[in-house]
């Protein structure tokens, strides 16, 4: 077993883990933050997106030791401070981003990693950068309105 401590969602949090164990294992199980979803557990389908130092990673990728010492941002963080759905999470409910729910997680945190690389992307632009993340309900468009309705609110 190996001790690991970082900052996630702003709060320190450390656990003891063996060297296999999941970054997703890690926030899902030993956290209880369940908002970060395995779906594909390859890398594939970005379910499982959060945000280590401000960078977009596939929880499902990398082990929890590796991200020892870092500041992860899972879904559950991105609300604002007083539970009120941030931006790009209220432009995904109102531009019906979602269906079935289970991608959103992952989309909102990928849609924030692009949001916050470029404040104005181009549908696109914003397709491009969607392509690790699959939806099997949306065929994108409510996906693609919603990251743009985000940029202009957030503009």
């Amino acid at each position: 077993m190996t001790k690991i401590s970082m900052t996630v969602n702003g709060k320190a949090v450390s656990g003891e883990v063996e060297g296999r164990t999941l970054l997703v294992d890690f926030l899902r199980e030993d956290l209880t933050l369940t908002g970060t979803h395995v779906g594909c557990e390859t890398g594939h389908c970005g379910a499982c997106t959060v945000h280590l130092g401000g960078m977009m990673v596939k929880s499902c990728n990398m082990l929890a030791v590796e991200a020892d010492g870092g500041d992860i941002t899972t879904i559950e963080g991105m609300a604002n401070e007083d539970g009120s759905l941030s931006v790009i999470q209220a432009a995904f409910q109102e531009h019906h981003g979602l269906q079935c729910g289970f991608c959103t997680p992952g989309m909102v945190m990928a849609a924030s990693a692009l949001l916050a690389e470029n404040s104005s992307p181009s549908e696109a632009e914003i397709r491009k950068h969607l392509d690790g993340n699959i939806c099997r309900c949306t065929g994108y468009h409510n996906i693609v309105k919603s990251i743009q309705a985000a940029a202009e609110t957030l503009a």
